[in-house]
């Protein structure tokens, strides 16, 4: 009656030369690579995928909340928020996308689907990385030019570097589906199949140039944090005590960041760079799955720790949320 059962039966004796199907499965899984494509429920749902789905629930249940805050309060406009808002819609994305990846491929058997789904969050986690690089951008010029942040021309800048962030995302995403993928060429798949070693190469090699600049940035903007806060010190003289606490904090926050992105990400692209399609999947999984848990902690760093947003989540569910309550939000540099 259930066919897993006459697949699983040990009492059926194999004929000489065949293999039994347990050991097919093992043999796939074991030099397969990790697939985002759909497959009939013919074994038992593999752990890794019940994993990667939670870890998407989760993720888009986070910023489900905060992309929900920043567009409900008209107050949170301001271009750090706008930036805060595009990192949120991308995990939010990325979130459904490990979800549906999930669904698809134990109900639905389809190429097409496969490829949508993979387009889907190649698309959505480019967009988060790149979302980061934006706010830390953003992050620099709010105190590189402090004086003249807080302008209509900002604001500009904002949404300039938001199309060009979601508009290369999404040619990226799309290139699995308009053919750059491995379904009619098995030999060049990558560790993450159905994409090809060269497609898996160029977003590994992105993310290192994304992360540099990343590094880069902070490093400045340490830096400028240091003299500001030196030269706060000096006025108030209270050099000993201000000045170390004022520069441990922002050294700490920085690292935070740059620390939880590269711990996230950086096992996965450097696997990309270094795996083969015949090695076992469980590296993949290994690596991919921490690589999501950065757009979990994501809304915890940008958005849960903002006074702001914390006010408007308090006031929303006391139900006495203002939506025109003035409130001035803080720099970039403050979050």
């Amino acid at each position: 009656m259930n066919e897993s059962l006459v697949v699983n039966d040990s009492s059926a004796t194999p004929a000489a030369g065949e293999a039994l199907p347990w050991m097919e499965a093992e043999s796939l899984d074991r030099n397969g690579s990790l697939e985002f494509s759909t497959a009939p429920l013919e074994f038992p749902i593999n752990p890794w995928d019940i994993m990667l789905c939670m870890s998407g629930t989760v993720i888009a249940c986070e910023n489900a909340i905060v992309v929900a805050i920043i567009f409900y309060t008209p107050t949170l406009r301001t271009p750090m928020f706008v930036l805060i808002g595009s990192l949120a819609t991308a995990d939010l994305l990325a979130g459904m996308g490990l979800i549906l990846n999930f669904v698809f491929q134990y109900v639905i058997s389809s190429e097409t689907i496969s490829l949508i789904t993979v387009g889907f969050l190649v698309a959505s986690f480019t967009a988060s990385i790149s979302s980061l690089l934006a706010i830390t951008v953003d992050r620099y010029f709010s105190l590189y030019n402090a004086l003249t942040y807080f302008s209509e021309k900002t604001l500009q800048y904002v949404h300039l570097m938001l199309l060009g962030t979601w508009g290369v995302s999404l040619f990226l995403g799309l290139l699995p589906v308009l053919g750059w993928n491995c379904l009619d060429e098995p030999a060049s798949c990558s560790i993450v199949r159905p994409l090809t070693r060269s497609n898996v190469t160029l977003l590994a090699t992105s993310f290192f140039a994304i992360f540099v600049l990343m590094l880069t940035l902070y490093f400045k903007i340490c830096k400028i944090v240091c003299h500001h806060a030196h030269q706060i010190a000096l006025q108030q003289h209270f050099f000993a005590t201000s000045h170390y606490v004022a520069t441990k904090k922002g050294v700490s926050t920085l690292a935070i960041i740059l620390g939880t992105f590269g711990a996230s990400w950086l096992p996965f692209a450097i696997y990309c760079l270094v795996g083969e399609k015949e090695y076992p999947s469980v590296y993949t999984y290994a690596t991919l799955l921490p690589a999501t848990y950065n757009s979990m902690i994501n809304p915890i760093i940008y958005a849960y720790r903002n006074a702001e947003i914390q006010r408007s989540i308090y006031m929303l569910l006391c139900g006495c949320f203002q939506a025109n309550g003035a409130y001035r939000s803080r720099s970039p540099s403050e979050v």
